[in-house]
């Protein structure tokens, strides 16, 4: 059958049209790594560690956490094991301060561990309801470090267990305490813990900034 040039051009922009929405459909599956930025278009989410320390991270994250269930027995403690360049935050609870010290143990042998910040609480495990206030505290934050214009919330890593804020990123004293006043200011946090690895603003503009990785 033959098209006129007007059905041909009109053929052409409906395939067109369809190629754009399935471009759009398959990258839509990487949203978390891209912020998108009403007067800057899309900033791709970048990592200030190397790709060989956010690879270590998630691996001693997977080792940790399976080493303590193994060894450690069902009830006795709830582990949050969070790992940052290789520094290792763990929160939760133990039933004891032995418990603590002996997870505390386990996780310091983990292959790549450089330090281990022990937060682990002696005390029961949170209820619902504080475990649902932490989950909030985190989304608040992590939405108001997003809105600072003046630091980069890709730099910090956040986590909440009972009211307390757990800061975490290789970042300058400024973006340190910035993101510190932030921390303090959002409803409901009852303490803010820095565990920052602290660089030179030199040490920054030097950086070369990896992309994150995905979560």
């Amino acid at each position: 059958m033959n098209l006129s040039h007007h059905q041909r051009s009109l053929s052409r922009l409906i395939a067109a049209g369809l190629a754009a929405a399935s471009l759009g459909a398959a990258l839509s599956a990487c949203a978390p790594l891209v912020v998108a930025g009403a007067a800057t278009g899309a900033l791709v989410v970048v990592d200030r560690r190397t790709s060989g320390a956010q690879l270590d991270d998630q691996g001693i994250e997977l080792r940790a956490g399976n080493r303590v269930r193994e060894q450690i027995a069902e009830g006795r403690a709830r582990v949050a094991v969070t790992s940052y360049n290789r520094r290792v935050l763990l929160t939760g609870e133990a039933a004891s301060e032995a418990i603590k010290t002996q997870v505390g143990q386990i996780v310091s042998q983990v292959e790549n561990v450089k330090e281990v910040i022990n937060e682990l609480g002696v005390t029961s495990s949170p209820s619902l309801k504080e475990r649902a206030t932490d989950t909030l505290i985190t989304g608040r934050l992590k939405a108001s470090l997003v809105d600072a214009k003046d630091i980069s919330a890709s730099a910090f890593k956040v986590t909440t267990e009972r009211s307390t804020v757990y800061l975490m990123g290789r970042v300058t004293q400024r973006e340190a305490d910035r993101a510190t006043d932030i921390a303090r200011n959002i409803s409901g946090v009852a303490r803010v813990v820095r565990a920052f690895e602290i660089v030179t603003e030199a040490e920054l503009a030097g950086m070369q900034t990896q992309p994150a990785p995905a979560k």
